[in-house]
């Protein structure tokens, strides 16, 4: 006899009926740092949430990500977390899911297998490699309804909530930078210049019409201007310098938007999606960050032309 799937919100009421929660977490994917990094602070974090079961794989063909499963496995594996060589079997095992492949190419049809065991998801940058897919992920959440939730956690600068929680009253322009690496199975920006873009459009909010991206021998230069005609812009270091940052400028004054701090404000969020069926990034913001970096794409295969948001998403949306 098939066994009847919870939704998220029966998981959570059947957790909240017990003297203390006991929620379950699942890794898709050990070919990442984040995969031990999380299931640390998860645990320190004393919420009644533990990471119990992971499946290693994790992308078999970038050789950067693939040859680190060995080690996070280990170190993954001394932290009590039993790791499953089926993915059906392990997501079968838990209320909720931390998708960290790396590998974008392969979120699609990981986060699929999520979508039909009826479990809510994180779902680490990239959600895909290309923005047809991230769309057809998010697309095929809702139709589910399965609860689906991404974020880099450079969204979680210190000066970045300061701007967007209104300390400068309307932001007017921002400016951030963050390293970029390429990696030839993802649209260009989606691989690591993510982390500047995401900080961009968490302190600018949504709208944005329009980019021109401008490349350079050391530096990206990405321009966005939004609907209301105010211009953000993403500088990409091309040198590999591990620097993140960036000002705002509101109404009131300008602030820096203050260097990486670690994952535990993310994580924090993480623990409230699961636990409290919050939504610490709606799905709108999500994809506009993904169809700004693919209009940034396009704009430099066409000389440093402005590209249209619009046209992309619909592009993309077939």
């Amino acid at each position: 006899m098939a066994t009847a799937i919870m939704t998220h919100a029966e998981v959570l009421e059947s957790h909240s009926s017990a003297r203390s929660v006991n929620f379950n977490l699942g890794i898709i994917g050990l070919d990442t740092s984040h995969s031990p990094a999380f299931t640390r602070l998860i645990h320190a974090a004393n919420r009644g949430v533990r990471v119990t079961h992971a499946y290693p794989y994790g992308s078999r063909s970038i050789a950067s990500s693939a040859e680190r499963i060995p080690q996070y496995t280990d170190e993954i594996s001394s932290m009590g977390v039993q790791v499953l060589d089926d993915l059906d079997e392990m997501i079968g095992k838990v209320d909720g899911i931390l998708l960290e492949t790396n590998d974008g190419t392969l979120h699609l049809e990981q986060a699929r297998r999520v979508f039909r065991a009826g479990k809510p998801v994180f779902i680490d940058k990239p959600v895909a490699a290309r923005l047809p897919d991230v769309i057809r992920i998010y697309r095929e959440a809702a139709e589910a309804g399965i609860p689906v939730f991404s974020s880099s956690g450079l969204r979680y600068l210190e000066g970045a909530q300061r701007a967007r929680s209104g300390e400068l009253g309307a932001v007017q322009s921002a400016d951030t930078y963050s390293p970029v690496y390429f990696e030839p199975s993802h649209s260009d920006l989606f691989w690591y210049g993510i982390h500047g873009v995401e900080t961009l459009i968490t302190v600018m909010g949504t709208g944005c019409r329009e980019v021109q991206r401008i490349k350079g021998p050391f530096t990206d230069l990405v321009i966005g201007r939004w609907d209301d005609g105010r211009l953000g812009c993403f500088r990409g270091d091309l040198l590999g310098r591990q620097h993140y940052g960036g000002t705002a400028n509101g109404e009131k004054g300008s602030i820096a938007l203050g260097a990486f701090a670690g994952y535990g404000a993310l994580v924090d969020c993480i623990l409230d999606f699961f636990l409290e069926g919050s939504m610490p990034v709606e799905t709108e913001e999500t994809l506009e960050v993904y169809t700004f970096m693919t209009a940034a794409e396009e704009s430099a295969l066409n000389d440093g032309a402005w590209i249209s948001l619009a046209e992309v998403y619909r592009h993309a949306a077939g």
